[in-house]
């Protein structure tokens, strides 16, 4: 018969292990990716990970100064380098696996983008009303 196992020991961090794997997979790949000699990585910014419970899987979501037009190149080039981003994870940070990266737009930011642009159109504006003189009662006294 085996002994039950021990509760474990309540945890000293403020945050869980995914978001902890998530901010250091965050740093090592924005690191990784400014060391590759690539024209087509060179306005990328790593914006978040989102790491899956089991830790097997990571989506990178990444943005860029290019826009939308440039994701179908960034994402070839990120294809191409994902192997050596792995690899820089692996050695990099501690952890009992590495989880497999997938690539991905960050739609949050662009979404964001598109909300400022229509609040401040002056076509999507509402057209101000104009003042009303006051010649109200009190003010004849």
């Amino acid at each position: 018969m085996s002994k039950p196992r021990r509760p474990s020991a309540p945890s000293t961090h403020r945050y869980p292990r995914t978001a902890r794997l998530s901010e250091s997979l965050r740093e090592v790949i924005a690191e990784e990716l400014t060391r590759i000699d690539d024209e087509r990585l060179s306005l990328v910014t790593v914006t978040s990970i989102d790491v899956d419970p089991e830790m097997n899987r990571a989506i990178v979501y990444f943005d860029s100064l290019v826009g939308e037009e440039g994701d179908a190149e960034i994402l070839a080039a990120l294809a191409e380098y994902r192997v050596r981003i792995q690899a820089s994870v692996g050695r990099q940070v501690r952890s009992k696996k590495t989880p497999i990266l997938s690539f991905k737009p960050d739609d949050s930011i662009r979404a964001a983008e598109r909300i400022e642009r229509i609040l401040h159109d002056k076509a999507t504006l509402p057209e101000r009303p104009m003042p009303l003189n006051d010649t109200s009662p009190t003010d004849n006294a």
